[in-house]
């Protein structure tokens, strides 16, 4: 019987083969509609996993491991391969993604943004244009989740770290680059001044993404929060705190925009 995508197959492609084969008549319109009662998404009792998302925004459902147990993210995590190309779970440790790859030996994990990726896409990343800069090291964790995300939908993204302004030279350094790209994310904690800077010197949109990195003043990253949303330079969009994610997909969605133009 048909059943689901095969393995590197997306969404589309799977519909495509499912449609045509109903066109041919090589399986009938009952056995389609079992295969798409479950596609907008399926009820595991604790999760209703959302199979339909890669067909609407272009990229699977994310799950944020944060908060949930081991055994939930194992389940979510083969539920969402059953049906698309690439699966990424963040805020996890090395624990769960021990766990998760028993049951997905494809998988791998990526220790600074504490994420599990799973990628059956064949090509690439050939999308150029998403830079990604931090501040600090400690922002590391934050900016390397931005990354990931942007690379899980297409873009190859510059990765350029540890260019705070406390030695605003090592970012002037990188202007070239910066100059290259169509969309810039900025990871910066303490007071936040990286993405002011960078918006003043770029003509494309900047990310800025505050951290929660800095002493007490700095109130968890609410600092830097306001900093960024007080900005004077124009075009800078501010996501929520330590949210790389976020960020990151934004980032790929301004990206394949502006290819697509």
């Amino acid at each position: 019987m048909f059943r689901h995508p095969a393995k590197g197959e997306t969404i589309e492609d799977y519909l495509i083969r499912l449609l045509t084969k109903v066109k041919s008549g090589e399986i009938q319109i009952e056995e389609a509609l079992v295969e798409l009662r479950t596609l907008p998404y399926e009820d595991l009792g604790f999760a209703k996993v959302d199979h339909h998302r890669a067909l609407r925004q272009g990229l699977p459902e994310v799950v944020f491991g944060y908060g949930k147990t081991t055994e939930q993210v194992v389940a979510i995590g083969e539920s969402l391969l059953s049906r698309s190309d690439r699966l990424l779970v963040t805020r996890v440790s090395e624990d769960c993604f021990m766990a998760v790859q028993t049951r997905i030996p494809e998988a791998l994990y990526n220790s600074t943004a504490r994420a599990i990726i799973v990628n059956r896409v064949k090509e690439a990343p050939s999308r150029t244009g998403v830079a990604v800069l931090c501040g600090g090291t400690a922002d590391l964790p934050v900016a390397e989740e931005a990354a990931i995300t942007a690379e899980l939908m297409g873009n190859k993204v510059e990765r350029i770290y540890d260019v705070g302004v406390a030695g605003i030279h090592r970012l002037l350094d990188h202007l070239p680059r910066l100059l290259e790209a169509n969309v810039i994310v900025a990871v910066a904690g303490m007071e936040g001044a990286l993405a002011s800077v960078v918006s003043g010197l770029v003509s494309v949109p900047v990310v800025a993404v505050p951290t929660s990195v800095g002493y007490g003043a700095s109130f968890g990253g609410l600092a830097p929060l306001l900093a960024m949303l007080n900005s004077c330079a124009p075009g800078v969009s501010v996501v929520n705190i330590d949210n790389g994610f976020g960020a990151g997909y934004l980032a790929g969605l301004i990206n394949k925009g502006i290819s697509i133009d």
